[in-house]
C-alpha cells in the first residue's frame, strides 16, 4: 500500500476545512431537549501513525491515510459507561465558547498537546435529548501529533487513534438496535480494532462520524441490515 505524502496529508486537510467553512447544517438533526445545556466534542483528524489499514478505502488517498482521535469511557461511570466517544464535555463558565471548551477538554482527557491541533471550524450544534445536551462539534487537523494516554482512569478506560478506512471498511459497519417497551431505535455502528481491544462505536459518536463522513462523500456501500450486538444493558 503507498505511504502517506505530503499531498496526501494536504488534500484531506483542505477537504475537511472546506467542508468546515461551507458547513450550514447540523451532520445529523435530532429532537432538541427543553432546557439544553451546551457542550462541545472534538473530531480531530491526522495523519495516521503506524502501519497503514489494510483496507484500500477504494483508493480514495485523502481518507486511506487518516486517523481520528476517539477514547473508551470508564466502565463505571453512571452514565454512557463504556462507550467510545470523541473528547469533549460541558462548557465551563471560563471557556470562550465551544471551540476552547473541547480544546480543554481533549487535553484534561487525553494529554493531548493542543498547539499542535488546527482548529478547522466549529459545526453545527447538535441536540441530545437523552442527556439534555446541545453539542457542537469542533473540527481539527493534527498538525503536530503528540503522545496520548489516558489521563484519569475514572473517566476514560482507552484513548486511541482510530484509522478513518477501517471505519469505512464495509466490513466493520452496521446497525446497532435497541428494542424495548415495544419500540426499536436504530442507529448506526463501526466495529474497530485497537491494539488495546476491540471496540464498537455506537450512539452519538457514531452518527457524527457517519454524518460526516456522508457529507464528505467518504461513505462506502455497507449493509444497513447487518446489527452489531450491543452489550447486555443497552439491549434491555
Amino acid at each position: 500500500m503507498p505511504h502517506t505524502t505530503p499531498e496526501t496529508a494536504l488534500g484531506a486537510r483542505a477537504q475537511l476545512a472546506a467542508f468546515a467553512e461551507a458547513s450550514t447544517g447540523p451532520l445529523v438533526r435530532l429532537p432538541a431537549p427543553a432546557e439544553p445545556r451546551p457542550a462541545a466534542v472534538l473530531m480531530l483528524f491526522g495523519v495516521l501513525d503506524g502501519l497503514p489499514s489494510d483496507h484500500d478505502a477504494q483508493a480514495r488517498a485523502v481518507s486511506r491515510d487518516l486517523d481520528v482521535l476517539l477514547l473508551s469511557r470508564a466502565p463505571t461511570l453512571r452514565a454512557h459507561a463504556g462507550e467510545v466517544a470523541f473528547p469533549g464535555g460541558r462548557l465551563d463558565p471560563g471557556d470562550d465558547g465551544p471551540v476552547a471548551a473541547a480544546l480543554r477538554e481533549a487535553q484534561e482527557e487525553t494529554g493531548l498537546d493542543i498547539t499542535g491541533v488546527d482548529v478547522l471550524g466549529a459545526l453545527s450544534a447538535i441536540p441530545l435529548v437523552y442527556s439534555q445536551h446541545l453539542v457542537t462539534p469542533v473540527l481539527g487537523w493534527w498538525r503536530h501529533p503528540s503522545p496520548v494516554r489516558v489521563v484519569d482512569e475514572a473517566e476514560s478506560a482507552d484513548v486511541f487513534r482510530a484509522p478513518v478506512a477501517d471505519l469505512l471498511d464495509p466490513a466493520n459497519r452496521g446497525v446497532t438496535v435497541i428494542r424495548r417497551d415495544g419500540q426499536e431505535w436504530r442507529g448506526p455502528g463501526f466495529h474497530v480494532r485497537h491494539m488495546s481491544g476491540d471496540h464498537l462505536v455506537w450512539g452519538f459518536t457514531a452518527v457524527l462520524l457517519d454524518g460526516l463522513f456522508d457529507r464528505l462523500g467518504w461513505t462506502e456501500p455497507w449493509d444497513e441490515r447487518r446489527e452489531l450486538p450491543l452489550a447486555p444493558r443497552y439491549r434491555e
